[in-house]
């Protein structure tokens, strides 16, 4: 449970209420993590380290693969956004749970119903802010997925032109949509995030005032910090025994068998971990929606927003099949010449294939589940497997299982 602090109370005492506002200065630990008076402040260790929001273009722009937002400037109201992004006042209202008229806090967060120009050289911008070395599906494919027609036909695209050396990079935060009842306190324990760093992304008010249907950016995860913090708790680890870990347990009198000659080849082996099972291959049953792409193992699992899909490797110029019925809807390239397949499925579904090679179907073409479309490349022999409804990414693992 969340607790928030009251606007006011009435302190005895300079000294106490120093205290006080030191401690909210702080790392305020507003869920109370037991131990309450131990000396034990917990709050910024159980919250993860946060980056720092992107810089907008001049019009207040931010722009991501899958959205756009607005950051409003000083004494802005909704019309100034209005006239500055070229989208109508009432339409920005209604997107965001605000009245037209409604005088904004600088730094809050406008949300855009539809796509504006990119930030450019022109508008003070360096463009879009796409992961660091990632893969933007949306922004890759997404033109030719929306141009697909009915029609069996070839098509050569160009490969995408890489970004600005400039261009902000970043991950794309989590939207969140402010539902009733929801305070700044509850949505940043849910998210694992502190309240002060929720509220400098949003530009949120000293009393941390949300409203229902307002749009808040999560923020995202410092790189460096996350980083930082593995490696931290790798070398505490290593650092640090078990009980009894290097000891070895004597062999009791009852043992029928005798002792192994060599110590240290026993020791291996009993060392040795168990192999993990090979997930994609324990394919789909006959009721799941979907099938495994590619026979072998799992590399890297699904996380929204850090890796839209799962990766899969095996074996070199293995076959990646459809993993339901569809149609290709688009073959592409990205800058580095990596290609990637798009079918398109009922129910607005769409799956990814990026990274592949040898394709064997034209954009067009009506494949069944389990039909090769392509094959693993020789190097870095492994797919990314994308499920999109529309264009949201979803974990797949339901539709695998």
């Amino acid at each position: 449970m969340a607790y928030s602090l009251p606007k006011s109370a009435r302190l005895i005492g300079t000294g106490l209420a120093l205290c006080v506002l030191a401690a909210c200065e702080g790392g305020f630990d507003y869920d109370f993590r037991g131990d309450v008076g131990g000396g034990l402040d917990t709050s910024d260790a159980a919250l993860t380290a946060t980056a720092k929001r992107p810089a907008p273009d001049d019009r207040g722009v931010i722009s991501y693969p899958n959205y756009q937002v607005a950051v409003a400037q000083r004494g802005d109201t909704l019309q100034d956004v209005s006239q500055r992004v070229g989208i109508p006042a009432e339409e920005l209202a209604r997107t965001n749970g605000i009245a037209v008229d409604a005088t904004l806090r600088q730094d809050e967060i406008i949300a855009l119903p539809y796509r504006v120009a990119e930030p450019s050289a022109a508008t003070g911008g360096s463009g879009m802010v796409t992961p660091p070395g990632g893969v933007d599906i949306a922004a890759l494919a997404g033109g030719a997925i929306n141009n697909a027609d009915t029609s069996v036909q070839t098509e050569t695209l160009q490969p995408v032109a890489k970004p600005p050396k400039d261009a902000p990079t970043g991950v794309e935060p989590i939207k969140h949509i402010v539902k009733r009842g929801e305070t700044a306190f509850t949505i940043a324990r849910l998210y694992n995030v502190s309240v002060r760093a929720l509220a400098e992304w949003n530009g949120l008010g000293s009393d941390f005032t949300i409203r229902e249907n307002q749009t808040l950016l999560i923020p995202p995860a410092d790189p460096a910090a996350e980083k930082k913090a593995q490696q931290a708790a790798a070398t505490s680890a290593a650092a640090t025994s078990k009980p009894g870990e290097g000891s070895r347990t004597p062999t009791p009198p009852s043992a029928s068998q005798p002792l192994p000659d060599d110590s240290a080849t026993a020791a291996a082996a009993t060392l040795e971990p168990p192999k993990g099972p090979d997930l994609s291959k324990e394919q789909s049953a006959s009721t799941a929606a979907m099938s495994y792409p590619v026979s072998g193992k799992i590399i890297r699992p699904y996380a929204k927003g850090k890796n839209n899909g799962i990766d899969i490797a095996g074996d070199a110029g293995a076959p990646v099949s459809a993993a339901a019925d569809g149609k290709v809807a688009a073959i592409t390239t990205d800058a580095d010449d990596v290609t990637i397949l798009v079918v398109r499925h009922p129910n607005n579904l769409m799956t990814v294939y990026y990274n592949v090679a040898d394709v064997k179907v034209a954009k067009g073409t009506n494949v069944k589940r389990g039909q090769a479309m392509a094959a693993l490349p020789a190097e870095n022999a492994f797919v990314h497997f994308e499920v999109r409804d529309g264009f949201d990414s979803v974990d797949p693992a339901p539709y695998l299982k």
